[in-house]
């Protein structure tokens, strides 16, 4: 296990390191520059902001100026006019925890409604029910997330007034934006619960369970849906990341100041430091999350070998 997690976490840094380098030199490569919407009104002027952020030497001694701050902990200071000057790193600490709230109500809604749905279409013996799970897997896979999160901003915001829509203030602020993040995540938690249950039903010890006498709830709680876990699992790790890092646009539709919107706002404003630091830190989470879902589904089930 401790082999399998260092060579994992080596394979992480590596897989970060080349991230870091990708965005870099396109950044570079794109056209545009992050001084170029600012008020200057000197050539001196001008030139003290590109020495400041080294943007005066070479692109091959920038990317070792870069590299070099990034293994020291220093991902840069902000260009943007109304953030200029401030850490990078500050900048993500305050907007994140944001992001990672909204991030989990959609991840524990996502993981009970596809869960519920896959688990009732596999046991159900009534066709509306198996129908109905495959209607909201559809409607998850097929329509995108800002049309949902426009659609249910008209109706339950606009034409109802039933419930807010503009940023986080309060539990109730939560509903539609989670509710946008998560279609998407139950549509394929409900088809891989519904397919693991079905194929784990017919296993020999669910049917030697039942033969025995166990009580039918039993059988399915302590056994069946216990080994049908392991494939949600291995998906629940990415699929939390996806969460934390994926709600750019949604974050922009309904006004919630997090990373999201941050990484947005750089982006359109050639915000170089916010855009590399943004990039290398939800890099770093989808990695993470993507070494724990392992190491968690090989703790659950002892036929994977961990080589």
């Amino acid at each position: 296990m401790f082999k399998y997690v260092i060579k994992r976490v080596m394979v992480g840094l590596v897989t970060l390191f080349l991230l870091a380098s990708a965005t870099f030199f396109l950044m570079k490569f794109t056209p545009g520059s992050p001084i170029s919407s600012e008020k200057l009104k000197t050539e001196e002027a001008r030139q003290a902001v590109m020495e400041k952020y080294h943007l005066d030497k070479p692109i091959s001694e920038q990317y070792v100026i870069y590299i070099s701050n990034v293994l020291h902990g220093d991902l840069g200071e902000s260009m943007t006019a109304n953030t200029k000057g401030q850490q990078a790193t500050d900048l993500i600490g305050k907007s994140f925890p944001v992001t990672a709230r909204l991030g989990a109500v959609a991840f524990v809604l996502a993981l009970a409604g596809g869960i519920g749905l896959g688990t009732a279409a596999a046991l159900s013996k009534r066709k509306w029910v198996n129908n109905l799970c495959m209607f909201v897997a559809t409607i998850g896979v097929s329509v995108p997330s800002f049309l949902l999160a426009l659609l249910l901003i008209i109706v339950f915001g606009v034409w109802l007034h039933a419930l807010p829509f503009i940023g986080l203030k309060s539990p109730i602020h939560y509903i539609m934006p989670a509710t946008t993040l998560a279609l998407s995540p139950i549509a394929t938690i409900a088809r891989l619960t519904r397919s693991s249950m079905l194929e784990v039903m017919k296993q020999d010890y669910i049917i030697l369970a039942r033969s025995k006498g166990t009580p039918y709830k039993k059988v399915i709680l302590k056994h069946a849906l216990k080994n049908a876990m392991l494939p949600v699992i291995t998906y629940a790790g990415p699929m939390f990341a996806a969460l934390l890092t994926g709600s750019f646009v949604i974050e922009s539709v309904f006004s919630i100041p997090g990373t999201g919107q941050m990484m947005v706002s750089s982006i359109q404003n050639r915000d170089y430091s916010m855009i590399m630091a943004v990039t290398i830190f939800l890099g770093a989470l989808v990695i993470t999350f993507n070494v724990l879902a392992d190491i968690l589904s090989a703790l659950i089930d002892p036929r994977i070998k961990l080589q």
